[in-house]
């Protein structure tokens, strides 16, 4: 099983910025966790981060092709992009959105997600941890549409 886990805007700053909100953990640290519990899955993740729009549609579009699901941190884009979306939406693949806060205890305009309502559900206010249940889940939701393989 191979998933696309894609970071959106700022996440390339995480373990510096706001770490009583994000945490003192890297994304690099996070993505190396990833790694070994994807390796315990028998999930190959592919990792992605970029602070552009188009760039992550771009990913989306492309993973159409080869990934069985993806996982998605559109950090500030969550609120705001139609077309980020419209991309997940497009994309026969199961993706799950995750925060690493709890977007819905937090200022009201970062409580309504607009990409949240193309994905198959949302995983927020866990810290890293939450990357980890959405591979759980991605996992899951593997098994059910696809039994026996």
């Amino acid at each position: 099983m191979e998933i696309l886990i894609l970071h959106g805007p700022n996440l390339n700053l995480l373990g510096e910025r706001d770490t009583a909100q994000y945490g003192a953990l890297t994304l690099t640290d996070i993505e190396e966790r990833l790694r070994s519990e994807a390796q315990r899955l028998d999930i190959q993740p592919r990792f992605f981060q970029s602070n552009h729009e188009g760039v992550l549609i771009d990913s989306l579009h492309e993973a159409r092709h080869w990934a069985s699901g993806v996982l998605i941190n559109p950090a500030g884009l969550t609120h705001t992009s139609v077309a980020l979306r419209d991309a997940i939406e497009a994309i026969p693949v199961p993706t799950i959105e995750v925060h690493l806060s709890n977007i819905f205890a937090r200022e009201p305009f970062r409580r309504e997600s607009l990409t949240a309502q193309a994905c198959v559900g949302v995983i927020a206010g866990f810290g890293w941890n939450s990357y980890i249940l959405g591979l759980h889940a991605l996992t899951e939701l593997n098994k059910r549409d696809n039994p026996g393989a």
